[in-house]
Order: structure tokens, then sequence, then C-alpha cells
């Protein structure tokens, strides 16, 4: 069984002057390692374009990282983080960040203990002479605490309030602050749609010429959105990987991407680990709406275990065209769903062909992912990265993985 798997299998020796504490000057510089039916190579990412065969599909996360982090101090001095996760009122995150005066959100807070009641303040820099102020307030609420905050700049929108007063939310192994120059470089040159709270970092290698250089070998490009959260970096303390609860994440995609998809017989090259969990929940999402066509899509949800407790009696183009149809008959341009698809060795791989990615933490559901992906062939490639000096984590170098 997939939940009996143990997590200190997966486990290798990361000496900490491995993890890359920065980006390399220029992104496409970065090492490449390519994996290909065994066999181990080293190349620069900027040469990706010539292992991708022409008229394949590669797709793309658009999230933007948003400056999540908001510290307030209290007139005793203590200070108070408050990390934003994901929004309650309003919910959508396209409305959200449009928000004026007021918006609720579902957050971690730093040092809670600090804050018994009361609301929390600080001054909204930049606004000139007049002053103007963001609030935080807890509300009740089970599990991570609610939080409401208001504003009171007469036109300012959420987006322009945490351009001010947030700070970007570098990963926690970097051991250091978030500087202005993360501002740049932890978002990928193509981001788009903000809400994600960590960077889909296989993408952060592509430049401008990388794209281009793309399209010219004839790689067809499509995008998709999966806000990233703060689960990413939730390590399995379980012993068995059944133990470990996926954290939920919220996908957009296109009707036009399906119809792509389709085009290529529901096969893609994902860049990075958040394009695969996407890529593949669609799949589970067309079974889903097989059996349940008249599901409405804020209950379109792959759950953690899903993928190990359904038989696969869809083909991959089959599951693909059902979800076509369910969002025809909704008129839906785009499908907003959740997934919690846990990815793990014995997972049977659906649409994803290829995988870009960077090296990630031992013992993590990614590294579970990669495994799903390569087999046991990923402490061969883990080993060799070590051995011939690649960069690790977030800001380290890349792989390209066929199996």
């Amino acid at each position: 069984m997939v939940e009996d798997i143990k997590i200190s299998d997966y486990n290798y020796n990361l000496p900490d002057e491995r993890i890359a504490r920065y980006p390399l000057p220029q992104r496409d510089k970065s090492k490449l390692l390519v994996y290909r039916q065994g066999k181990i190579d080293t190349d620069e990412f900027c040469h990706l374009p010539q292992y991708l065969p022409s008229g394949a599909l590669m797709v793309f996360n658009n999230t933007r990282v948003i400056q999540a982090r908001l510290h307030f101090h209290k007139p005793t001095g203590a200070l108070i983080e408050v990390f934003l996760l994901e929004p309650h009122l309003p919910a959508a995150y396209e409305e959200m960040f449009q928000s004026r005066g007021q918006c609720e959100w579902h957050c971690l807070v730093g040092n809670a203990k600090k804050w018994k009641e009361g609301a929390l303040r600080m001054e909204l820099p930049g606004t000139g002479d007049e002053k103007y102020f963001l609030e935080a307030t807890m509300q009740p609420d089970s599990g991570e605490a609610l939080v409401r905050l208001t504003w009171n700049h007469p036109t300012a929108t959420f987006a322009e309030v945490l351009e001010a007063a947030g700070e970007l939310p570098i990963p926690p192994y970097l051991n250091r602050h978030t500087e202005a120059s993360d501002k740049v470089t932890y978002q990928t040159v193509y981001s788009k749609i903000k809400g994600s709270v960590a960077a889909p970092t296989a993408g952060l290698h592509f430049t401008p010429e990388v794209l281009e250089a793309l399209d010219a070998k004839g790689v067809q490009r499509e995008e998709l959105t999966l806000h990233v959260g703060a689960g990413t970096f939730k390590p399995v303390k379980s012993t068995y990987i059944s133990g470990h609860p996926m954290h939920t994440e919220h996908v957009c995609v296109k009707r036009s991407t399906i119809a792509h998809l389709i085009e290529h017989q529901g096969e893609a090259i994902a860049v990075g680990t958040t394009s695969v969990r996407t890529l593949e929940s669609l799949y589970y999402m067309g079974v889903i709406v097989a059996e349940h066509p008249d599901i409405s899509p804020d209950m379109l949800h792959v759950t953690q275990w899903q993928p190990y407790h359904t038989s696969p009696t869809l083909t991959t183009v089959e599951a693909l065209q059902h979800l076509a149809g369910y969002m025809d008959r909704l008129h839906l341009s785009q499908l907003h769903a959740s997934t919690a698809i846990m990815i793990a060795p014995g997972y049977q791989y659906h649409i994803v062909r290829m995988i870009i990615t960077n090296f990630h933490q031992p013992q993590s559901t990614l590294l579970l992912l990669v495994s799903a992906f390569v087999g046991d062939r990923w402490r061969e490639i883990y080993s060799y990265a070590l051995d011939h000096d690649y960069r690790f984590l977030s800001y380290g170098d890349s792989s390209l993985l066929i199996p």
C-alpha cells in the first residue's frame, strides 16, 4: 500500500553549504542535470530547448508570489507576524486583491501568545502627509487564525496595501531575511496571477531568451495557475506517509488549455511540481465529472488518496474530454477547483511525460513525487548532483527528468 511508505526511506544527506542562499546572477546559467532513460548528463539551463521534441506541449504555472508577511508591533514592543495563507472573505483571489477597506484571511500568527485581544496597527508607508493605517483583528475560528484586515486609505486596493506593507516570504531554510533583490529573483519572469506564498521554483531558471528558444524549437507553451501554499514547506513528521495530511491548493485552468492537452493526446512536459500536481489532478477531475456530471465547480476537489482508491477506467483523453464537456455545459472559460493530491511511489502518471524541477529537501513530499516519476533512480540522480557540485533547493540548480 502506498500509505505504508516510510518517509525515512526517502532521506539523503544534504550538507548545509549545498543549499543555495541566493540565485545566480543570470537565471539561465544554472546547471541542468539531464536524466534520460537511465543516463545522466550535465549542461546549462540555457540549453534546455535542445533536449525537447519539437511540437511538444510545455505547461507553466503562472502564479505570482504575494508579500504575505505582515509585521505588527504592539505598544509593548512585541513583534507579531501575520502570515497570509488563504483568502476567506472575499474567497476568490481576484476579488480579494481588488477589495477596498477590509478583507479576511486565514493566517498563521507568529508570537500569537502576545496577541490576546484588540487590534494591531501599522502605518502604511508611502502615503504622503496624511497618515493611513492597516489594522488586524483576530476573528474566532477553528484551525488557523482568521484575521480581519482593515485600512482607511480611501482608494487603495488590498493588492496595493500588501505591496506597501507586506514582505515577500522567502523559504525558511534559506536562514536569512528577505532582501530587496528577492522581489525580482523570487518571481518567475512569466508570473502573472497573484496568490502564492512560495514560488514555483523550477520556473525561476527561465529567461525571455530561453522562452524564445523554445518557441523557435517548436515547443508549444500553455499556462495554468496553482497558488502555492505554506504547506509546501511542511515537513513529513509521521513515520508513514499515511499520517501526513496534504495541504489543499487552488487551481485555475483555462478551457483552451484543456483543448490543447487533448490535441496533444493528453501528454505534456511539466515545469515544476506544482504544474505536475495540477496536470495530474485534471485526470481525476475528469473522472469525477464523468461519474457526477452535475457536481458544482466549488465541490470539484481531488483528495489526497483518490488516485490510489480509483481504478483508472478512463483513458487520459477521455477524462479530459469529460472535463471539457463539463466546462462547456456550465459555460466556463476557466475551471476553478482544488487539489490535495499525494503523488508518491506507486502512482501512475497520466499526463506528465517529462518534468523540469529543482532538487528537493530530504524526506519531503516533493521528493516522493520525483521518486514516483523516476523510481529508485532518484538516489542515483541526487548522488550525481551532490558529487558534481549542484546547488540545492529553491535558488539552486535544475533537472530535466525523462524516464
